[in-house]
């Protein structure tokens, strides 16, 4: 990462952190969220765990670290400092800094989304790991399928933000943003797994869905971690990760210098 970047991430990563107040609400809420989840799937599993995809374990481990690390995948996850520098007409100053806009951008929702994991992932895994059967979190990684974990979730953060972009792009076409963030939130929010993990899916939708870059999200990584994806299609996943992560880059920045010849600012 070049020096303008690195100190941007930095600034950005560390004012984050000082919001600790938020973050334990946010971290209260995801654990009830993550609790209820568990409650729901376990009364259908109760009624034959044989029909579903994934066992019990699996289940459980993939709500967990669904709920740990949802500020870095989720879509509906908003910087408003960005937001509010094209609404002003500020963004006519991030033009005429020495550094590439969607670049400092990326950094700056990167720096913040992670920052905000920080805090909440945790004490989040800790509770998890120390709950009483049959809804602790467990481990069932050995160091090879760590490191692979490890290298999907940094896959999967980067297509996530990617994808982002598109949306903070699009403010330059509206003059209120809340509708595209609305669809984009519920559109993103399910077919990426976070309410239905994609294995529980419709075999067709569920391979359409895998092979788009809503399945190279955070279903990747947290199928890894609970042991459900394995052999030749760990494998698989894991170019498409890397092949949308690319795709979406190319097209975001396409996007982004395409609006940005066309701009007109106004306010400030």
């Amino acid at each position: 990462m070049h020096t303008p970047y690195r100190a941007l991430f930095r600034i950005r990563f560390t004012n984050s952190l000082q919001y600790r107040i938020a973050a334990l609400a946010g971290l209260f809420t995801q654990f009830a969220w993550g609790f209820m989840y568990i409650l729901a799937f376990a009364a259908f599993y109760r009624e034959g765990a044989a029909a579903f995809p994934m066992t019990w374990e699996q289940t459980v481990a993939y709500i967990w670290m669904q709920q740990g690390f949802l500020t870095l995948f989720s879509v509906w996850y908003w910087e408003q400092s960005i937001a509010d520098t094209v609404q002003s007409g500020d963004v006519a100053y991030e033009l005429v800094r020495p550094m590439d806009l969607y670049g400092r951008w990326v950094t700056t929702l990167a720096a913040n989304r992670i920052a905000r994991c920080v805090l909440r992932a945790a004490p989040i895994f800790a509770i998890g790991f120390i709950l009483p059967a049959p809804f602790r979190l467990t481990l069932v990684m050995d160091l090879q399928t760590a490191a692979i974990f490890a290298i999907s979730l940094v896959l999967s953060f980067g297509v996530a933000v990617a994808f982002s972009m598109f949306v903070y792009i699009s403010m330059f076409y509206t003059i209120n943003i809340s509708g595209v963030r609305l669809i984009a939130a519920i559109a993103v929010d399910f077919l990426m797994g976070l309410v239905i993990p994609i294995p529980f899916f419709p075999a067709a939708f569920r391979t359409f869905v895998e092979f788009s870059p809503f399945g190279a999200m955070q279903n990747v990584p947290l199928l890894i971690f609970s042991g459900y994806l394995t052999g030749a299609d760990l494998a698989r996943s894991l170019v498409l990760q890397v092949f949308w992560l690319a795709v979406l880059v190319v097209i975001g920045r396409v996007f982004m210098a395409r609006s940005l010849r066309r701009v007109i600012v106004q306010g400030g």
